[in-house]
């Protein structure tokens, strides 16, 4: 790259003998997406600054004028003055255009020592670093209204599913615990990730480093960040800490799809566990009476698109040869976006939880149904001495027989449940109550009442 940027703008124009084609302008450029790095390029920019300042490598009035520079830039962006020009292809030829419009030489002088590969990796980075930072506070905000709601239903009975088929009764608390649980992994891993993303590519240069005497880990200390990339070329050229960041993001939306889904069939009249405030919902434009869950059903929806992201970054970066090639300009959308509908995600779905209205009577009775407190009974006989297998035989009888009959295990008289195995009591009534059987799974992570308090005191203990 030449030290001077041309009359037409463009910083290797002296190398070519032609202009480059309009079509070819708008094919190339990431202006109009990769703006919103602005901040992270110039917080960048500074601290290079500094740094080729107190190495002597520029002047301290050049830094001066400098900072002063990217004082005023700053202050165009966010009052939506500054004109971002397609014929200087990103945010970063853009920014240091108008400083040099604004300092002169000094800001010609600010890009030695580094390359646009380089400088691109860095503000990807720091753009990343606080994307993760901003997941991880809506993160911890829709663990604790999913805490909340636990614990005013740390007593309700809700049927639990396995095959869709009702199982065993556990209670609503329980079950928004197992959501609390996936988001505690999606914040560890988000905070895994941050570790691999927080290193400082800046210094490697083009590929090979500079041959200017500049302190990298200096840099390292002013941004933030807790390493430096240890080889150039690979600083340079790879993306598999926006990979990484996608395939955690992809996990964050997989939990969150998995409770949309049950959002939806709860809603449903036909099962009507819970409402969703109004304000997440629509209607219909031909059937008055509809309330229409979109928002997890949209979130459903935008899984599949984050997850189209990591594939595109995972193909993106399959077939690269070292070092940076121009590929890795298509980065940037994919990541955006999956940090654009991650964070509106999260944001919308702890409000949501907290507009979640249960119904308890109807998880109940739905609880009555499909024999869930037949484990129960086996339980109790192999309690009284009976094998598992046996136990389990002798059940799978009487279960048949209540079908037969239309009728609950809690229905039939002892004398009738003598006839499937004489080692039953009169005392087997209490076990085959759903709070008995809730009740009896009293030990870590089971749905006991007094584990599912026990599990949300442990939670918030850990969010502060």
């Amino acid at each position: 790259m030449t030290a001077q940027l041309s009359k037409k703008s463009e910083a290797w124009s002296a190398r070519f003998s032609e202009p480059v084609s309009d079509l070819v302008k708008r094919y190339t450029a990431s202006v109009f997406f990769d703006k919103r790095m602005a901040d992270a390029d110039i917080q960048g920019s500074l601290a290079h600054a500094e740094m080729l300042a107190h190495q002597g490598i520029i002047s301290a009035q050049d830094y001066a004028d400098i900072q002063r520079g990217m004082a005023q830039i700053q202050s165009e962006i966010a009052a939506g003055r500054f004109e971002w020009l397609l014929d200087l292809e990103d945010v970063h030829l853009n920014i240091e255009k108008r400083l040099t419009e604004l300092v002169g030489d000094a800001g010609k002088r600010l890009h030695t020592g580094r390359s646009r590969n380089d400088q691109v990796a860095t503000d990807i980075r720091l753009y990343m670093r606080s994307a993760i930072d901003d997941i991880a506070g809506l993160l911890r905000e829709l663990r604790l209204a999913l805490l909340d709601l636990a614990e005013t239903h740390a007593d309700t009975i809700l049927p639990g599913f396995t095959h869709m088929q009702v199982a065993q009764p556990i209670t609503f608390g329980h079950h928004m615990l197992a959501y609390v649980e996936m988001f505690t992994r999606d914040a560890e891993r988000m905070a895994d990730c941050r570790k691999r993303v927080n290193r400082l590519p800046l210094g490697a240069a083009a590929l090979a480093g500079t041959t200017f005497p500049i302190d990298r880990e200096r840099v390292a200390r002013t941004l933030g960040f807790e390493e430096v990339a240890r080889n150039s070329l690979d600083a340079v050229s790879d993306r598999d800490f926006a990979i990484e960041f996608c395939a955690a993001a992809a996990l964050v939306m997989t939990h969150v799809s998995r409770m949309s889904e049950e959002l939806v069939i709860w809603m449903s009249p036909r099962v009507g566990f819970i409402d969703i405030a109004d304000r997440f919902c629509t209607g219909s434009s031909i059937m008055p009476q509809k309330k229409n869950p979109d928002v997890p059903e949209l979130a459903r929806g935008k899984t599949g698109r984050v997850n189209g992201h990591l594939v595109s970054l995972l193909t993106l970066m399959k077939g690269q040869p070292l070092a940076y090639n121009k590929d890795n300009q298509e980065d940037k959308e994919p990541l955006f976006d999956t940090v654009d509908t991650v964070v509106d995600t999260l944001r919308i779905f702890a409000d949501m939880a907290r507009g979640i209205t249960v119904k308890p009577e109807a998880m109940r009775a739905a609880a009555l149904q499909g024999y869930a407190t037949a484990t129960d009974l086996a339980d109790y006989l192999v309690k009284k001495g009976l094998p598992f297998r046996d136990a389990h035989e002798a059940v799978a009888h009487a279960v048949r027989a209540c079908e037969q009959r239309g009728c609950d295990l809690a229905d039939l008289t002892l004398q009738e449940m003598q006839a499937f195995s004489p080692l039953i009591d009169a005392d087997v009534f209490q076990v085959l109550t759903l709070e008995g059987s809730v009740a009896a799974r009293n030990h870590i992570g089971g749905t006991a009442p007094e584990q599912v308090r026990a599990a949300i005191a442990f939670h918030r203990s850990r969010l502060g």
